[in-house]
């Protein structure tokens, strides 16, 4: 299996297919996006902003590669890969969209999976993301997706053309998603566990709030799969690790200025990582 880039990308400003062609992305109405000298395209019009600067910042994008290329995080990665590959058709092209990529950590560990495992099929990758930064980092690299500045509230993607939509610590507007998937196609979530970094939110809050109860009913438009759970325990050592962490979750906003203190004075931390991951499919 061989990884290449996703080509049905559509215009953000009328929907209309994007082409490919002298270093940009054109529609058929004469909307024209320039192809940065990195490789990545911004589909994102500035109606859609709600910041000048949105997303994660250029510091949040480095905490989060430093830690995730840490290792510390690949079990979840593998897991997600193995969901995507698990009914791969024997010949043809799978494609696979990446909504909120992040700096592409999950994409090159699914391209990496695919290298080790060979055969026959090609895998096609994009990834979304509405930081610049974050896609910004994902292009420099990997070379073989296609890596988009982009909403996930409007997906600047053309309609049933991915088999399998991944939305990982990610915000699901499964409306889009369902919209963009084939029919039988998969949309993969990765969602926090009531224990998910448990011992990090004992410091930095006052109190932990009770966990949600899961909803049983599948989206519109999607059926549920079953459900995979997946718990284990990592080891942080030194400050920097602990910073990266919290700069990479939302627990960095939400904490008090006593509770990021608390975090800034740790140099050790045992912590247990907890996630389910559930797959939905289009109807």
């Amino acid at each position: 299996m061989s990884t290449t880039s996703f080509e049905a990308l559509a215009c953000p400003l009328d929907g209309d297919p994007l082409e490919r062609r002298d270093g940009a992305w054109r529609c058929p109405a004469g909307h024209s996006f320039d192809i940065a000298r990195q490789g990545y395209v911004h589909l994102l019009p500035v109606q859609n902003k709600r910041s000048r600067d949105p997303g994660d910042s250029k510091e949040m994008v480095a905490a989060r590669r430093r830690f995730l290329e840490a290792g510390h995080y690949r079990p979840i990665a593998e897991a997600v890969s193995r969901a995507v590959l698990a009914e791969a058709p024997a010949g043809g092209t799978l494609h696979c969209l990446d909504a909120g990529c992040g700096e592409g950590f999950y994409l090159r560990e699914l391209s990496r999976m695919v290298e080790e495992q060979g055969g026959a099929a090609t895998l096609s990758l994009l990834g979304v993301d509405i930081s610049k930064w974050a896609v910004l980092a994902a292009a420099k690299r990997e070379k073989a997706a296609t890596w988009v500045v982009g909403t996930n509230a409007h997906l600047p993607v053309q309609a049933q053309s991915l088999d399998r939509v991944l939305c990982l610590f990610g915000f699901p507007v499964y409306p889009e998603f369902a919209r963009v998937l084939k029919p039988g196609g998969e949309l993969l979530l990765v969602e926090a566990g009531p224990d998910h970094l448990r011992e990090l939110r004992e410091v930095i809050y006052p109190s932990l709030k009770p966990s949600r109860e899961d909803d049983a009913a599948a989206p519109e438009g999607f059926t549920r799969r079953p459900a995979e759970a997946l718990r284990y325990t990592i080891e942080l050592e030194g400050a920097e690790p602990i910073a990266d962490l919290l700069a990479m979750t939302p627990h960095l906003h939400r904490a008090s200025a006593e509770g990021r203190e608390k975090a800034a004075a740790l140099t050790s931390l045992t912590l247990t990582v907890d996630v389910r991951l559930t797959r939905l499919v289009r109807e």
